[in-house]
């Protein structure tokens, strides 16, 4: 799709605005908010998590002294326009410790966020919690729906990066009380880089200022003499300008013919599945894998080996794509792997020289 309609322009110009670009945009917010279970009003699509994180971070309605609650390893997406405040708004920013995991894994490497250090963190003045549903590094999965309740019962916004679990883990916008959330598009949801989803709640909506404006936040949308201060009410005010509509395209065939076919929570226990498949045919104690409770497991399965980095390379070699991050090996397997591979995964990794 996203080559045709690059087609399209190539050879008839204006008509990719004509026949397609309202088109796509439109269908995006439908297919999001039937995957996020809210309302296409709810839903817009910018370039990034960074873009969407700093659109909130800079339109709230801060006061010197609010607090916004942080874990120290976040994602820099998740930390820079948070930390950015503290000089140009007055905000504090507290930041919730890191837990050790297992004996084997040194205790300065990620973990893990725990409830107590949350509970003793919020104050009167906090205004927002923001965390990644899923940790990066160690796979580590926040339990939204206990978070949202908490924040809900304080009136505190909680604003979630989703980029590791869109696309893996079953997230439902109402029902966690979350108030805004993004995450990429090219990740787990398979699509191209450059577009992010991005769900705003319409109460959440109605604080965040525009900080970034152009003739696509406005209702006149293409009477461009129009200059009426007009913006739209539903989260199409965050499209401020021309959208990359062929990634767009991209992303919502990823998410019909795919995360929409999928039942959420079916894809994420064959990922879990697949995971626990693999560990039971690696047999390298040197290995030592990060298993969270199942309310805190994601599509991440993190290990610890002194040399990860160069286990990582080995597996290169053989054709298996993994990441390392933070001292860490991160194996995620998603909906087209299969048992066969995870079987020579383990195989690799119990042959491993090290």
């Amino acid at each position: 799709m996203m080559n045709e309609l690059i087609n399209v322009h190539t050879r008839y110009g204006d008509r990719l605005f004509k026949d397609h670009y309202i088109q796509e945009l439109d269908l995006s917010k439908k297919l999001f908010a039937q995957y996020l279970h809210t309302e296409p009003e709810n839903m817009a699509l910018v370039r990034n998590t960074t873009e969407a994180m700093s659109m909130i971070a800079n339109g709230y309605p801060w006061e010197s002294g609010d607090e916004i609650v942080l874990y120290v390893h976040e994602y820099p997406a998740n930390y820079y326009p948070w930390i950015n405040l503290i000089k140009t708004r007055g905000v504090q920013v507290k930041v919730l410790g890191n837990h050790v995991v297992h004996g084997g894994v040194p205790s300065h490497l990620p973990g893990r966020w725990i409830w107590e250090d949350l509970e003793s963190q919020v104050s009167s003045r906090t205004r927002m919690i923001v965390m990644s549903h899923v940790q990066f590094v160690t796979g580590f999965a926040a339990d939204l729906a206990r978070l949202g309740q908490f924040c809900q019962d304080r009136d505190i916004e909680l604003v979630v990066d989703g980029a590791q679990s869109l696309g893996a883990l079953p997230i439902d916008v109402e029902s966690y009380r979350i108030s805004g959330l993004s995450g990429s598009g090219w990740k787990w949801l398979r699509g191209p880089m450059g577009v992010s989803p991005f769900f705003t709640s319409p109460a959440f909506r109605e604080k965040i200022a525009l900080t970034v404006v152009g003739a696509e936040t406005m209702v006149q949308g293409t009477d461009f003499l129009n200059h009426d201060w007009d913006p739209h009410r539903s989260a199409r005010r965050y499209e401020y300008a021309t959208t990359p509509i062929y990634q767009v395209a991209g992303l919502n065939r990823a998410v019909q013919e795919i995360f929409l076919v999928w039942e959420a929570w079916d894809l994420f226990h064959h990922l879990l599945h697949l995971q626990d498949h693999f560990l039971h045919h690696l047999h390298r104690r040197e290995f030592i894998p990060l298993l969270w409770p199942k309310e805190h497991r994601s599509g991440i399965l993190s290990l610890y080996h002194p040399r990860a980095e160069e286990v990582v390379d080995y597996l290169d070699k053989k054709g298996i794509v993994v990441s390392a991050r933070g001292g860490f090996m991160r194996v995620a397997p998603h909906y087209y792997n299969t048992e066969a591979e995870m079987e020579y995964l383990a195989q690799c990794l119990n042959n491993f020289a090290g």
